[in-house]
């Protein structure tokens, strides 16, 4: 659907009744960008101007280089090609699921779009088939939010906008639907803007990042890099942590054992069956690696890697988060570690100094279908 094409641009300044907003960032021009922050800080606002439901003094936005606001032009709603899912599905009661799908798609085709995306596919991609012919009243939370995210993709849309979809739903519904989200993800090349304020949604879905707090961006670049950066708050958070994209390699079946390779290292995780080759997503915890001047023998953590010490920053009186990079020239990926004075002193660590970096866990992502 979406060819190698310019980044969205955006920037967004003034007010909105007592509201100030100062937000500008870059997102890619595909995969999923999480705009994430607390509550209140501006994120649906964000995504409000960029659809044109709301209007900002002074702003700038431009898709696949096509400007939707500057200072002369102010494209309305209706003529920006975005699909926009909300918290609450809004489905229409008296049409079917299939009613409600082909909704979008009529209001694409009378305002002349190129029809890239079919209800066959759309219907594939978000698991819709079964449910067809049932009204909005037979269908459970998360498959109502299914057939919103169906509908807006069946609008055709240049970019589509996600704002806290799974706010409403409980863990159990939350955990039903992301998997169908990372389909989304893998199968289309649409640029997505998701907001929302769960860490876990960010590391399992996203691949750029954008931080707000009270209506400011305050950084946006890749996923990695920002959680990898001791000076943002993502760093100090008790669940601080860095996703890495790894290949999968040998797979164990006697003790149902995969490699995953990351640069600089190899983690070895428990999973089912997985050929070589197949691109996965870890997220390793500060809270789960440890330092090690010497790589320890008799120990149940298998996850031993070589490191280099690249900085740290304080957290508090008692801790200091630690960047560390993986290989034995530390040329490799970064993760975090938590570490207590103490023992930085006590082992004389330091920037530059080679270590072992002893993960404990490592959370891998569902395969992308």
């Amino acid at each position: 659907m979406n060819a190698a094409r310019e980044p969205i641009r955006c920037a967004l300044a003034g007010r909105l009744g007592r509201f100030a907003l100062d937000a500008a960032f870059e997102a890619p021009a595909s995969g999923v960008t999480a705009i994430f922050g607390p509550s209140g800080c501006g994120k649906t606002t964000v995504l409000r101007c960029i659809a044109g439901l709301q209007r900002i003094d002074r702003g700038r936005i431009s898709v696949a280089g096509a400007v939707w606001q500057d200072d002369r032009a102010f494209v309305p709603p209706h003529r920006r090609p975005v699909g926009y899912v909300f918290q609450e599905t809004s489905l229409f009661p008296h049409l079917s699921v299939k009613g409600n799908l082909l909704f979008g798609e009529v209001r694409a085709r009378k305002g002349g779009a190129a029809m890239a995306l079919g209800l066959d596919e759309v219907a594939g991609l978000l698991g819709l088939g079964p449910l067809l012919d049932r009204t909005p009243a037979a269908l459970s939370g998360g498959e109502r939010q299914r057939v919103a995210i169906g509908r807006a993709l069946l609008s055709q849309p240049s970019l589509l906008l996600m704002d806290e979809p799974l706010s409403a739903l409980d863990r159990r519904t939350k955990d039903e639907i992301l998997p169908f989200l990372e389909r989304l993800h893998a199968g289309l090349a649409l640029p997505i803007l998701y907001v929302t304020h769960d860490m876990a949604e960010v590391e399992r879905l996203a691949d750029h990042l954008v931080l707000m707090e009270a209506g400011l961006v305050t950084a946006s670049g890749p996923l990695a890099a920002l959680q990898g950066d001791p000076s943002l708050p993502l760093a100090a958070r008790r669940d601080a942590a860095v996703s890495l994209e790894a290949v999968t390699g040998d797979y164990d079946p006697h003790y149902g054992l995969l490699a995953l390779d990351v640069p600089g290292g190899r983690f070895t995780v428990p999973s089912a069956p997985t050929p070589a080759g197949e691109r996965r997503r870890l997220t390793v915890q500060a809270a789960d690696v440890s330092l090690a001047l010497r790589r320890p023998e008799g120990s149940t953590i298998s996850n031993v890697l070589p490191a280099c010490i690249r900085e740290a920053s304080p957290l508090n009186e008692q801790e200091l988060v630690v960047v560390v990079s993986l290989g034995a020239a530390g040329e490799g990926a970064r993760v975090l570690a938590r570490v207590t004075r103490r023992s930085w002193d006590q082992l004389a660590l330091a920037p530059g100094k080679e270590v072992f970096a002893q993960v404990k866990g490592v959370a891998l992502a569902p395969r992308r279908r």
